[in-house]
């Protein structure tokens, strides 16, 4: 069974539009089973630095603690509904990652740290964390070494991210067009499951628009379930996170809607 953790986060988001990532997490709450669906009381204020490059740290910090909590009390398989790509970081570094690779599908690598982040915003520099790099309050230890990622989809990229982006497997949209590629490069990492996080923003805007700030030339929720579901028929799944969607009205949720329920029955 799949259970689903709703973490209506949205201070790790560097948008001016960061609180939209409430009303999409809890749109997509609205069409889950209930049963199977839990939902986070996160902290709504902004928080504190607390001295780092960090901004809003403290807030952050304690939602991670609640994620934690909620991912030590079930051994079931969890998808993890954000609030911004930050959630993702949270929920792998409260399980076992020994064994896992990630799959981390986002048109925006987020590799940056605070030294180098633009905006300081924590879901910027998510991956980094997931690497076990970057700031220690919110760094992975031990992290997944780079050699067990996979960047798919990534084209907003930041002078600043490229050394780290050189030491990470990519797969371009355009990879899609063989159902294997992600799949294969999944399994030439040596893991033996894998975390899958999707960012919202990987897709194409032509198609999909509750995003804070849309990329061009992304790929399509048809061949990005597909690819999923030929991953998980060759590699186990430790759980997945989605994240990043941020409609500017409720009818423009139920537009979108269909792309994300598409995508969770592909890792659910």
């Amino acid at each position: 069974m799949t259970r689903f953790l709703i973490v209506p986060q949205w201070q790790g988001s560097p948008s001016t539009r960061a609180m939209l990532l409430i009303d999409g997490a809890a749109a997509i709450a609205d069409d889950l089973p209930r049963r199977d669906t839990t939902t986070l009381d996160v902290p709504l204020e902004a928080g504190d630095s607390l001295g780092t490059g960090i901004r809003r740290l403290s807030a952050l910090l304690r939602t991670r603690e609640l994620v934690a909590e909620q991912l030590a009390a079930t051994a079931e398989h969890t998808v993890v509904v954000g609030g911004d790509c930050s959630v993702s970081a949270f929920a792998l570094s409260a399980i076992d990652t020994s064994d896992l690779a990630v799959l981390w599908c986002d048109a925006h690598p987020d590799l940056n740290d605070a030294p180098t982040s633009p905006s300081g915003a924590f879901a910027g520099m998510a991956l980094r964390a997931v690497m076990g790099e970057g700031e220690p309050q919110l760094a992975l230890s031990p992290g997944i070494p780079a050699e067990r990622v996979i960047l798919l989809g990534a084209r907003s990229i930041d002078d600043t991210e490229r050394d780290a982006l050189d030491r990470v497997t990519l797969l371009s949209p355009g990879s899609l067009g063989d159902p294997s590629a992600v799949s294969a490069a999944v399994r030439a990492t040596g893991a033996r499951r894998v975390w899958v996080h999707i960012d919202v923003d990987v897709l194409d805007p032509a198609e999909f628009e509750g995003v804070s700030e849309a990329a061009p030339f992304g790929v399509t929720a048809a061949d990005l379930a597909a690819a999923l579901r030929r991953l998980r028929e060759e590699v186990p799944f430790a759980g997945a996170t989605i994240a990043g969607f941020a409609p500017r009205s409720p009818a423009d949720a139920v537009l979108d809607l269909g792309a994300i329920l598409r995508l969770i029955g592909a890792v659910a």
